[in-house]
């Protein structure tokens, strides 16, 4: 995803978008329809609080530049879609994140996932085990392990 950027102090999808980016995906990936104009955005987010149509086309638009969005000319406007679901976005930034880290800080962010997901339940730990599982017998398989 191009142009993303890490905001630790903020959770969910603004830690990764600023809010009205955060909001706007939140409304597209909550629409009935696949396709979506700008309008059908202005309209769900003027339900919540007065906002400019021109604040949420530039930020559609830049959502598009970013990756998060594709678009196609109908007419005079564009019609949007999302790329991904919001797991494949949750997915996406987390590998982002991740890869960005030196050596040591992926080896302290393994560490913290693995004490985390411990205190949340023993399942969540099972399948974490169950996914290094197998990964080691898929990197087998491959000659790499």
């Amino acid at each position: 995803m191009k142009g993303m950027r890490f905001r630790p102090e903020e959770s969910g999808l603004r830690a990764s978008l600023f809010d009205l980016e955060a909001e706007i995906m939140e409304i597209v990936w909550g629409l009935d329809a696949e396709d979506f104009a700008v309008a059908d955005v202005h309209r769900a987010l003027e339900a919540l609080r007065p906002i400019a149509y021109t604040t949420v086309m530039t930020t559609t638009s830049r959502l598009h530049d970013k990756g998060l969005l594709d678009r196609r000319k109908d007419g005079r406007r564009y019609v949007y879609r999302a790329r991904m679901t919001r797991e494949g976005f949750i997915e996406q930034a987390t590998r982002d994140v991740l890869s960005s880290l030196p050596p040591v800080g992926r080896r302290t962010a393994m560490a913290l996932l693995v004490e985390q997901v411990a205190e949340v339940d023993d399942g969540e730990l099972e399948r974490l085990e169950a996914l290094i599982r197998a990964r080691r017998v898929a990197r087998a398989g491959d000659g790499d392990g």
